[in-house]
């Protein structure tokens, strides 16, 4: 079923766990995560990034997660990662996106404010939830760059003042986490999300996730992160699925035959997340 961002990490707020947003750009990736939550007994979050939506279009993705959270008993969020501008926003929204993110990171804190009090005016009106990002979270996520050095980790003073004046639903934080592949391990602000918690009393994302140890991710959720974005890790077991059937089986062409196994792959590394971010039974 169908359900908006604000429900789905309410939840997991006030019981202390976090729900996986694994990103999607066809249907072997959408029924790999259902698939998965179904088995773990899990709510989840489909989520769609720039170039997610440019590669399939916001019609093919809006109807896949539609339909996908129609056909499952388990909560789906149909979520926009890194909404950069005003119009797509409302495009996604149009299309039946159950929860969007504003990513107004890149204005100083007043101009972060001003759009994404436009967003939630236009959001909470119709409905949908909206989530906002503080602090700049380093490398690369599809268009957009952030170079390590500029990544900037959010002052929680200025995430106080951001949440009292947006009253938005979610916010993303920057702690030392970046978009991509890893050079080295990330070393997390563990105290940096500790204070924030404490400070907000809402739900908190975690963006660039894959690739952090898994015992400093389940340390970040018992210190208040409630929704976790994975996009790396998913491909990473999608292209190993289909170079190892390949590999056995480099005469064959059948596209369902190639996808079967990289669906299965994708499934499994979904599932292990779920058990790390405490969201299996939780539907």
């Amino acid at each position: 079923m169908l359900v908006t961002g604000k429900e789905l990490l309410q939840d997991a707020h006030k019981n202390n766990y976090a729900v996986g947003a694994f990103n999607v750009n066809n249907m072997e990736i959408v029924q790999a995560i259902i698939e998965a939550a179904e088995e773990m007994n899990s709510p989840v979050i489909l989520q769609a990034s720039q170039g997610g939506l440019k590669y399939a279009g916001v019609e093919y993705i809006a109807a896949l997660g539609k339909l996908a959270a129609e056909k499952t008993k388990v909560p789906v969020v149909l979520h926009l990662d890194h909404g950069t501008d005003f119009d797509q926003v409302m495009l996604c929204i149009r299309h039946g996106f159950s929860s969007v993110m504003i990513d107004g990171s890149k204005f100083d804190l007043n101009g972060n404010i001003a759009i994404t009090n436009k967003v939630i005016e236009v959001a909470h009106a119709v409905g949908v939830s909206v989530e906002a990002e503080l602090g700049k979270i380093g490398g690369t996520e599809d268009h957009i760059t952030v170079d390590e050095k500029d990544a900037v980790f959010t002052d929680p003073n200025e995430a106080k003042r951001f949440v009292e004046e947006t009253n938005v639903d979610s916010l993303a934080i920057a702690v030392g986490t970046a978009h991509g592949v890893y050079k080295g391990e990330p070393k997390l602000d563990f105290d940096r999300i500790k204070i924030i918690k404490e400070m907000l009393n809402m739900p908190l994302v975690l963006h660039g996730s894959s690739g952090v140890p898994d015992e400093a991710i389940k340390k970040a959720v018992s210190l208040g992160i409630n929704k976790i974005n994975i996009d790396t890790d998913l491909r990473i077991a999608f292209a190993k699925g289909i170079k190892e059937f390949l590999k056995k089986n480099p005469d064959n062409i059948d596209p369902r035959k190639i996808l079967t196994p990289a669906k299965e792959a994708m499934k499994e590394a979904v599932k292990a997340k779920m058990t790390i971010f405490g969201s299996v039974g939780r539907a």
